[in-house]
């Protein structure tokens, strides 16, 4: 599975913007995805999880309210908006495929994007 992120950028604080995670090499939609942050010099940030089985969604506290994950299963991609957007929101974004454990923890997903950087301006 090769999963390639796009939609990042600069944007100013409160703004907005939409990643996508275009899957490839097989069918995903049996997969739960998710997205991952790592700021500089700091360790890989859960942010967001949608299931594979009931397509519940979970998120970090920090993102909680501001940001939603959802999936196109006919497209083979995942998106996360990201809404009313904070300098501290500044990392390169990962989406991420396949869980076999906790999905908070960067170590129980099989397949990883390249990351997008997402840089916010206050």
């Amino acid at each position: 599975v090769q999963l390639q992120a796009s939609g990042g950028g600069l944007a100013q604080a409160g703004g907005s913007l939409r990643l996508s995670c275009a899957a490839s090499g097989r069918d995903v939609s049996s997969y739960s995805m998710g997205w991952f942050r790592q700021a500089t010099g700091k360790e890989h940030e859960f942010v967001a999880v949608i299931m594979w089985t009931t397509s519940n969604t979970y998120y970090a506290d920090s993102v909680k309210g501001r940001f939603a994950i959802s999936r196109d299963n006919t497209k083979n991609t995942a998106y996360l908006q990201m809404n009313s957007l904070k300098p501290e929101d500044t990392a390169i974004y990962y989406c991420v495929a396949y869980s076999t454990g906790t999905y908070a923890i960067p170590q129980s997903w099989h397949y990883w994007g390249q990351g997008t950087l997402v840089t916010v301006s206050s």
